[in-house]
């Protein structure tokens, strides 16, 4: 597990693991290495949180990323600051998914259309429609990708949704917390 990385990701779950994995070589330079480590749950993030801070000492950064479901935004940030911190990772990049991963993917329904290989404009045509113009403000985000695309599965889904979503021009993406997580990861590799 002490093997030397750049940045060490610490998640709540699988598909954020998958998405990470085809994410992140779209973003970062090859010269920066990597490793995701998922969790069973928030529960089990937090619980890892100390005890992997205090004894991976040759990790460059960390970065803990958490869905914020229907807690407080800012005081679970101000909980996952306080575990990194005093594990004495001051430095930890906290990333919080408004409310669920699935809020990134319908900020940008063209990717999910190309993902899931469907007609062009079929999607795509409803980023304009007001639920999809702030999906971060959706409670069940996975519900309302599941009535759009009958086939996605967490996993699988999170793997070819992640090979599309617009890093580049981030303004395509409707999500504000996923802006704030390629933003804040941005800053840190600069």
């Amino acid at each position: 597990m002490n093997q030397d990385y750049d940045l060490v990701f610490l998640l709540e779950e699988r598909s954020m693991k998958e998405l990470l994995e085809v994410l992140l070589p779209r973003i970062i330079p090859e010269t920066v290495t990597f490793k995701c480590i998922h969790h069973e749950g928030k529960q089990d993030l937090e619980k890892s949180i100390p005890r992997k801070l205090k004894a991976w000492k040759t990790a460059g950064r960390f970065v803990i990323i958490r869905d914020q479901d229907s807690g407080d935004c800012v005081e679970i940030k101000n909980n996952l600051k306080n575990l990194s911190n005093k594990s004495g990772r001051s430095d930890t990049l906290i990333g919080i998914v408004c409310h669920e991963l699935e809020s990134w993917f319908l900020g940008d329904l063209a990717a999910v259309e190309k993902a899931f290989e469907l007609k062009t404009g079929k999607l795509s045509k409803k980023q304009n429609n007001k639920k999809y113009t702030n999906p971060d403000q959706l409670n069940s985000a996975k519900q309302e990708l599941k009535k759009l695309v009958h086939s996605y599965q967490p996993i699988s889904g999170s793997r070819k949704i992640g090979e599309y979503l617009e890093v580049k021009n981030l303004d395509k993406n409707k999500s504000y917390s996923f802006k704030m997580f390629i933003k804040g990861l941005q800053k840190i590799i600069d």
